[in-house]
């Protein structure tokens, strides 16, 4: 890959609070034109990643470049570059959705006439042409939320980002985000760098991921690349009354068990065939004196990458509703 395909390189890059690692050690490149996914549970540092590839907060260590320029030492270069989503909404609830667009291109001193017309294809791209005169304050969240990624567009920028833009949105306005962004990607060769906790978001968005926990960067790749990492195809989830060791290594040694691993009192065992396995399974756990709550079959999914990699299932709980701005990212004590 070329320097001059590369929208975002970062080395070594790392950011600590005091004595706390938020970002420890991370390196990667996103090339022009990607969506690219930061994906991890809250807290493990996707924002304070972000608040450094955005010039809002300074590393400690390492080196960020955006479109070529570094965010220390020319951070208004890389501002000129981008437009960013931050993970609260921050759009004007006392002005108008098209007056919230229109202040955002004054900022970025896009022409008048240009601006005219830019905000006109955006609110008609969000679908909010028919609500672009009344005041924002009325909009429901998801609508707020497309409004805010056309103010993150009208300057043209060459990298968006995106901190966790579906949190807080009902199932159908988070696919309706989904479909926007996938528009966008189609429209224009803009590159989009998204962090989220939502599995099911990086998995349908994002051509390559980079799964974060606790600071460090775990592994990277594709979705595919990711899954085909894991053995088996499929995995069966057994609860249990209770686990012993006896059971988990009765459970280990059936020839057709790819790898395990065990949370709380359920067992999640990497098979081939889901369906022709559960039975065996079933009565091994059975002669080892176990008690069966509850079965199920899935194929893998980047949950299953997740614990695979890190040995634990993402915290899917939901994010915090803090600016991207005023300091998200900063440890709470």
């Amino acid at each position: 890959m070329s320097a001059e395909s590369k929208a975002i390189e970062v080395t070594g890059l790392t950011k600590r609070f005091g004595s706390f690692t938020a970002v420890d050690n991370v390196s990667f490149d996103v090339p022009d034109g990607e969506m690219f996914g930061y994906l991890g549970p809250n807290g493990a540092g996707k924002t304070t990643l972000m608040r450094m590839l955005t010039t809002l907060v300074i590393p400690t260590g390492g080196i960020a470049k955006i479109a070529g320029f570094d965010v220390v030492t020319n951070p208004a270069d890389v501002r000129r570059q981008i437009g960013v989503i931050s993970q609260a909404m921050t759009s004007d609830l006392d002005l108008t959705g098209y007056e919230n667009l229109d202040v955002y291109g004054r900022f970025y001193g896009v022409p008048a006439r240009e601006r005219k017309e830019r905000i006109k294809y955006l609110l008609d791209m969000v679908g909010l042409s028919s609500r672009a005169g009344e005041l924002v304050a009325a909009y429901s969240g998801g609508m707020r939320r497309r409004l805010e990624v056309a103010r993150g567009l009208v300057h043209k920028p060459k990298i968006l980002f995106l901190d966790e833009p579906s949190s807080g949105l009902d199932p159908q306005s988070r696919r309706v985000m989904w479909e926007l962004l996938r528009q966008i990607r189609q429209e224009s060769s803009t590159t989009m760098f998204l962090t989220t906790h939502y599995m099911e978001e990086a998995d349908a968005l994002c051509s390559r991921i980079a799964i974060i926990d606790a600071g460090k960067m775990i592994v990277i790749g594709s979705p595919t690349q990711l899954k085909r990492e894991i053995p088996g195809s499929d995995i069966v989830s057994i609860a249990l009354e209770s686990l012993s060791d006896g059971l988990v290594s009765c459970v280990k040694a059936l020839p057709f068990v790819r790898n395990l691993h065990m949370e709380d009192e359920t067992l999640r065992v990497y098979v081939d065939s889901g369906a022709t396995s559960l039975p065996a399974l079933m009565d091994a756990i059975r002669s080892s004196g176990g008690r069966i709550l509850s079965a199920s079959i899935h194929e893998q999914t980047l949950e299953d990458v997740f614990i695979h990699f890190t040995g634990k299932s993402i915290r899917e709980g939901e994010a915090k509703k803090v600016s991207l701005f005023i300091g998200a990212g900063v440890p709470q004590r």
